[in-house]
């Protein structure tokens, strides 16, 4: 077990050896070479000790809280004191959190998502925005699905802004990274899952899915892009096209707004 950091140890500086080669995480390039990324925050700090072998090391402030030091020191997790242009050269944010780790990627192949049979998964695909790819791992995640996927041109899983946008959640549940969107939903459909696009001009409707049993089975939601949502031939790959009805004057729902309605309305279908 790692010894605990003394009131006396020497804080990091910002140009210290070991906090630049962390900055250097900021960089998507870094990030894909070294297959590490940067957990800001106690929430988030806290789930990645939860796991075994997950976590590097840890930079924080002095004040940070004293139970997170202690995980950090079961796990024999190194626990680095900074000052607070070190820990500010580390993170995206304008009000830093106080602690940050250095972690080790977590996506696994699909075909390993898939192999354990999961009654709900989140497919993502071409979703660009990182708050809003974030969100949908929370969101699956309160809702009790087995896995994500960002699939095709997705934005990156480890970039700052996402896995500050799970709160944590990204530690919970499988994640998976497919290049090829189509190959995604075709391997989905073939472990037995149902495919339902998101589609706001879909052919059913959310509740009369629901009241139909349709939600009651294995199920994949697809979601598209903030923008133009899902192209035509990646949405003709879905078993059903379901939109969610808009009973008020809004135009639609926002992407992270509509993946939780539909995620929980499949959670419910499926626990009832």
């Amino acid at each position: 077990m790692a010894s605990l950091p003394g009131p006396d140890d020497a804080l990091l500086t910002s140009r210290s050896g070991r906090v630049k080669a962390a900055r250097r995480l900021a960089r998507r390039a870094s990030r894909a070479e070294h297959r590490l990324f940067l957990a800001e925050g106690p929430q988030a700090v806290r789930e990645a000790l939860a796991g075994p072998g997950r976590v590097r090391e840890v930079f924080a402030r002095p004040d940070a809280r004293p139970d997170l030091q202690e995980a950090a020191a079961s796990a024999d997790v190194p626990w680095h004191l900074v000052d607070e242009a070190a820990l500010a050269s580390l993170t995206g944010t304008v009000h830093p959190q106080g602690v940050v780790a250095v972690c080790d990627f977590l996506d696994v192949p699909l075909a390993e998502v898939l192999a354990g049979e999961p009654r709900l998964l989140a497919v993502c695909a071409d979703v660009r925005d990182p708050g809003n790819a974030g969100t949908v791992v929370r969101c699956a995640d309160a809702a009790g699905a087995g896995g994500v996927v960002l699939a095709g041109s997705s934005v990156d899983a480890y970039n700052g802004k996402t896995v500050r946008a799970t709160v944590g959640s990204l530690f919970h549940l499988p994640l998976a990274v497919a290049p090829d969107a189509a190959e995604a939903v075709a391997a989905v459909r073939a472990a037995g899952l149902t495919v339902l696009a998101a589609d706001g001009a879909g052919e059913v409707d959310l509740d009369d899915a629901a009241d139909d049993g349709l939600l009651a089975g294995r199920t994949a939601w697809l979601f598209g892009n903030e923008a133009w949502g899902l192209p035509e031939e990646l949405a003709a790959l879905a078993d059903h096209r379901v939109r969610i009805p808009i009973h008020g004057r809004a135009e639609s729902l926002n992407l992270s707004t509509a993946a939780a309605v539909c995620l929980y309305a499949s959670a419910r279908a499926q626990r009832r």
